[in-house]
């Protein structure tokens, strides 16, 4: 019929359809074939006979569409034209339709522009306060007059919390909703940036940046849970969540430039007040344009596993304190409060567990997650590219400074490629991502790492920037970006509703724990070279994380498969469908 667009209509099925998904026929039946016609975004729609039928909402399951089993047709049909020419559109076409409209939660362009730019800053601030208090750290060793050996741990505490608070927020969201989570982490990040700009000795800094570390512990996993439970599987989604990725190597390359002013022009305390500011605009945002879910998230009834959370945060942050401390304890890992650290945080890790598997009865980790096909591989490849990243940032950095003898200024423009190109794949992969296959995307990201790896392994005295740091850099960007993108969106789509805080929290522990774990051992191989000379002793960090990028990739090529991010059916969506063709079977 002339003049029907496939994105205007929607084919309801009449309720005399056969228990298949046919249509009955209309003569047999004594009924008519009718179509519902969508009126606006909103998703109000009206019968052929003028009665408003309700609203749909694009951004949620479609419960409504699915008191009845569908078989979804070939992907060659669009169309189904009835005998008095009406054109009705199949189920593939509908989903193909929906994963690039904008969802009805939205009411407007300007909505979803602040929605996502709310989400997106939190990825950028959470990777600016990492970034960028690696550089400052020289400058507060003297205006602060911190130990040496104590250094390392205003940058530790920071991540130490966040990766020890993941899972409990990421269930925290689930139960009671990513928007008050998220927003409430938001003020929290607020009030100790703000305060830490304040600090007056080692200790001080050290208390407000674990303070800080709770405030991506919540917005990262319930930002992730906003974003997977808001867009439907397709394109859109695919776009959102690259652009999503791109916050962190702008993230990382403002913060680095922002600390290189400060710590050069102004007082330490300007790294944290400017960055202060940028989070309140996010709030601002998040306050304007992200619904609230908290009705929806109680419906569910997901409960809390209390137990199981204090010997998890227990357990990962000793574990993860003796790892970072073991290189500047006075034996080393023969010290013996490392010992026991570690002894200790193994039986917690242990007992965990043993909890969530056996005693639990809504576990913070639920063990049928590992029955998803090739989540498992995902997750190991995902930790060990994680922990490339994070060794890769620290020493490429201390490497450019101390032996490159590049400025503060320079190292942030010598990572410039790094942060466009993390902004060219941002933008352009999410209109890829659904059409090439994600298990070569995932390949070509390992192979980014280790190209880039390789790179600084090998160069010589007097490298040449454009001849080893630049291509460096491209393959760095290539490595993170790929393949953080292409993992977001296999898990959060691989996840049901209700376990979209646990996919934000999982992603995020495994980013943290594996930047911690890598880069522990990381500087154990420095320290253990030290007696090769500063640039020998940098070079076998390198070689080891060269190492570290082809277990990961070997761990791809074997193990991982990941279909294209196309427009499908959600999780839920699918249960539905499956127990409702057993009730009729």
């Amino acid at each position: 019929m002339a003049g029907i667009e496939l994105n205007e209509e929607l084919q309801i099925r009449s309720s005399s359809a056969s228990p298949k998904g046919d249509i009955a026929d209309d003569r047999k039946q004594g009924h008519e074939a009718c179509s519902l016609r969508g009126n606006d975004q909103r998703g109000n729609f009206r019968s052929c006979d003028g009665a408003d039928v309700g609203k749909f909402d694009m951004g949620s399951p479609l419960k409504s569409l699915h008191t009845f089993p569908v078989d979804p047709p070939p992907k060659s049909e669009g169309l189904t034209i009835t005998g008095d020419g009406e054109a009705l559109e199949t189920e593939q076409a509908r989903i193909e339709r929906l994963g690039r409209e904008r969802p009805a939660k939205f009411q407007s362009v300007g909505a979803e522009l602040a929605f996502c730019y709310s989400i997106i800053a939190s990825q950028f601030m959470a990777e600016y306060f990492v970034s960028g208090f690696n550089v400052l750290i020289p400058t507060l060793v003297k205006k602060l007059d911190i130990p040496q050996a104590s250094a390392v741990w205003p940058a530790s505490a920071f991540a130490l919390v966040s990766a020890a608070f993941f899972l409990p927020m990421g269930r925290l969201a689930d139960m009671y909703g990513g928007y008050p989570v998220y927003l409430s982490g938001l003020v929290w990040f607020v009030i100790w940036s703000l305060i830490a700009g304040f600090s007056k000795n080692n200790l001080m800094l050290v208390f407000c940046r674990a303070m800080q570390g709770l405030g991506p512990a919540a917005i990262l996993p319930s930002g992730i849970l906003l974003i997977g439970s808001t867009y439907r599987p397709g394109p859109r989604k695919n776009i959102v969540f690259s652009i999503y990725g791109g916050g962190a190597p702008l993230g990382f390359f403002v913060g680095i430039f922002i600390a290189g002013l400060a710590g050069n022009y102004l007082s330490f305390g300007w790294f944290f007040w400017i960055g202060t500011i940028a989070i309140v605009t996010t709030i601002v945002a998040a306050i304007y344009a992200i619904p609230s879910d908290m009705e929806e998230r109680k419906a569910m009834g997901v409960k809390m596993d209390w137990l199981g959370s204090l010997f998890i945060i227990s357990g990962l942050i000793l574990v993860v304190f003796a790892i970072t401390d073991a290189s500047y304890a006075p034996n080393g890992w023969k010290t013996s409060y490392i010992l026991v650290t570690l002894i200790v945080s193994f039986l917690f890790l242990g007992i965990a567990f043993y909890i969530e598997g056996w005693v639990a009865e809504a576990p913070l980790i639920p063990f049928d997650l590992f029955r998803v096909p090739h989540l498992p591989a995902i997750f190991i490849a995902l930790f060990i590219s994680d922990g490339v990243l994070g060794t890769y940032l620290l020493f490429a950095t201390i490497y450019m400074q101390n032996i490159m003898g590049a400025s503060p200024l320079q190292v942030a423009g010598w990572f410039a490629p790094m942060c466009l190109g993390g902004l060219v794949i941002s933008f352009c992969g999410g209109y890829v991502l659904h059409l090439m296959n994600g298990t070569v995307l995932m390949l070509i990201g390992g192979l980014g790492w280790v190209v880039t790896s390789l790179l600084f392994a090998l160069a010589p005295e007097g490298a040449n920037y454009w001849a080893f740091v630049f291509p460096a850099m491209i393959g760095a960007t290539v490595g993170i970006d790929i393949i953080y993108n292409v993992t977001n969106i296999f898990i959060t789509t691989s996840l049901s509703q209700s376990r979209q805080g646990l996919a934000g929290a999982l992603i995020n522990t495994l980013l943290y724990l594996g930047i911690a774990f890598l880069l522990a051992f990381a500087d154990v191989t420095q320290t253990q070279t030290t007696h090769l000379g500063s640039k020998r002793s940098y070079q076998a960090v390198f070689w080891y994380q060269f190492a570290c990028s082809v277990l990961a990739l070997v761990v791809m090529m074997g193990f991982v498969r990941i279909r294209k991010a196309q427009s499908e059916m959600t999780v839920d969506e699918r249960a539905a469908q499956e127990a409702h063709r057993s009730d009729h079977d």
